[in-house]
């Protein structure tokens, strides 16, 4: 196999994985019903009027299954850190104790478990478009090299490697949502 092709079929490898990686992120931030440090991820604290994430101001951790507590680096910036928190709609109610937040993390309604379920499912779909995606662009490029001297039999066994890569990251994906499903829906 000629260079250009390998480095389409790592290209496209390379593409997959990153679509894969990002999926493992959205998961996370999907909550299972246990308190997860993670779950903050993408909440903003106004720091010194500058936007800033609250895993750069403040300490978090879990103290049990359904307790999240926040302690800020300052004490100035308690308010500030709970407002972040209230105003990243993740359906948590922020209480102080004058040191740190604690965030007692609600059970999950089997109507809000599905749903859950239905964000995390929205979420692989994307990933597969990516992966899928990558695929195409692999393939243009194949056959765009077909032009340029590249035989059919190698043109038909680069698309083969390349089909072969993306049935192992659907399948990848599958398993993510497979056990994030079941995460989500164990009570």
């Amino acid at each position: 196999m000629n260079e250009e092709v390998e480095m389409t079929i790592d290209e496209a490898k390379d593409g997959m994985k990153d679509s894969l990686e990002h999926l493992e992120k959205q998961l996370s931030k999907i909550r299972a019903g246990r308190a997860n440090p993670s779950m903050l991820d993408g909440v903003m604290v106004n720091y010194y009027e500058t936007p800033t994430p609250l895993a750069q101001v403040a300490n978090i951790n879990t103290i049990d299954a359904r307790t999240i507590t926040v302690q800020p680096w300052e004490k100035s910036i308690l308010d500030e850190v709970s407002r972040g928190i209230t105003n990243a709609n993740l359906g948590l109610n922020p209480q102080s104790n004058g040191e740190m937040i604690i965030i007692a993390v609600p059970m999950l309604t089997e109507e809000r478990r599905k749903d859950l379920v239905k964000k995390a499912k929205a979420e692989g779909e994307h990933a597969k478009v990516g992966i899928r995606q990558k695929r195409k662009d692999a393939n243009d490029f194949i056959k765009s090299l077909k032009n340029d001297g590249l035989s059919e039999d190698q043109v038909k066994d680069t698309e083969d490697s390349i089909q072969q890569l993306t049935n192992e990251y659907i399948a990848k994906v599958d398993v993510l949502l497979d056990v994030k499903e079941t995460d989500i829906m164990k009570v």
